[in-house]
């Protein structure tokens, strides 16, 4: 992936303390266990959101799952860590700002061809834990956009946790995943100014069951990757970003966090009902719609469903 040459945003608050470091390992943090009876990424994220969406604390949806994860990781006591504002200088962090400056700039003309003004969000950096406008956030839980402050919240430890656990997910092509996973998020704020996450919000309290909740939240989730794929098509488009195998390596990730899969891997058999994000093949479906198309119009997974 080429960002050497996207603008740095200075909208990343950076709480971390100095376990910063890079894509190259180092700095602490708590690894995210993907087999083995762990909680996956993607399933710590549903947790995150599901809090969010269903106005619950995520870190009593945490911490009641990670008594379930076998005690495999002690907890450690939360300070609240001293905050930085502007573009880090680590390797990780200006990879971070590059990024997010990138999805500025390109939201910000695909709202304004629309018609429209985009408000950015502020991404925080944190290590360990971190208190925010949707509660006690723990490391575990992985990036989530949180719709009270307009925060991305994402902990250092992530991306070094996708390069040891998803194989290809290294190198420029893994760089490029990286980037997927933040402009996912993004895509969720992208949600919040067009009113589609308060009226999805809405639609869950109204929901008779918790499969018909699951399933909106599923076409919340799926919407958010086909806007990432509009990102990186855009962006493609102006500052021809995208390198061979990049592609590749973001549908592969999306594959790695789809709920079937991790399903799979953490109880051994898949609950179709349970699914709160999409199934792998849902996944790189909708992220590959956006890639190709590149428009906001083509990511209206709620129609889509609706005509099956």
């Amino acid at each position: 992936m080429r960002w050497d040459d996207f603008r740095r945003s200075d909208n990343v608050e950076d709480s971390r303390g100095d376990d910063g470091g890079g894509f190259g390992g180092g700095g602490g943090g708590m690894g995210i266990p993907i087999g083995g009876g762990g909680l996956g990424i993607g399933t710590i994220v549903v947790l995150g959101l599901i809090g969010w969406a269903l106005g619950i604390d995520p870190s009593i949806l945490i911490g009641g799952a990670e008594l379930v994860n076998s005690g495999r990781h002690s907890q450690q006591p939360y300070e609240q860590p001293a905050q930085r504002t502007g573009a880090p200088k680590d390797q990780m962090g200006d990879f971070v700002a590059a990024v997010l400056g990138n999805t500025e700039d390109t939201w910000t003309e695909i709202f304004k061809n629309g018609g429209q003004r985009y408000s950015v969000p502020r991404l925080r950096l944190y290590s360990r834990a971190i208190q925010g406008g949707c509660g006690f956030a723990q490391a575990a839980m992985g990036p989530f956009y949180c719709p009270n402050d307009r925060r991305i919240y994402l902990d250092t430890s992530f991306f070094r946790d996708m390069r040891d656990r998803f194989r290809g997910c290294s190198g420029k092509a893994g760089e490029f995943a990286a980037a997927y996973v933040i402009a996912h998020e993004v895509g969720h704020h992208v949600q919040n100014l067009l009113g589609i996450l308060p009226k999805a919000q809405n639609a869950q309290r109204a929901a008779g069951s918790k499969a018909e909740a699951n399933r909106i939240q599923v076409l919340v989730e799926l919407q958010a990757d086909c806007l990432a794929g509009v990102w990186a098509s855009h962006s493609n488009q102006r500052w021809n970003s995208i390198e061979p195998g990049d592609v590749e390596a973001a549908l592969q990730t999306a594959a790695a966090i789809g709920d079937d899969r991790l399903q799979r891997q953490t109880q051994g058999y898949v609950v179709p009902d349970a699914f709160t994000h999409g199934s792998s093949v849902q996944r790189q479906r909708w992220f590959t719609i956006g890639l190709k198309e590149g428009k906001v119009s083509s990511c209206n997974t709620f129609v889509a469903a609706a005509q099956l």
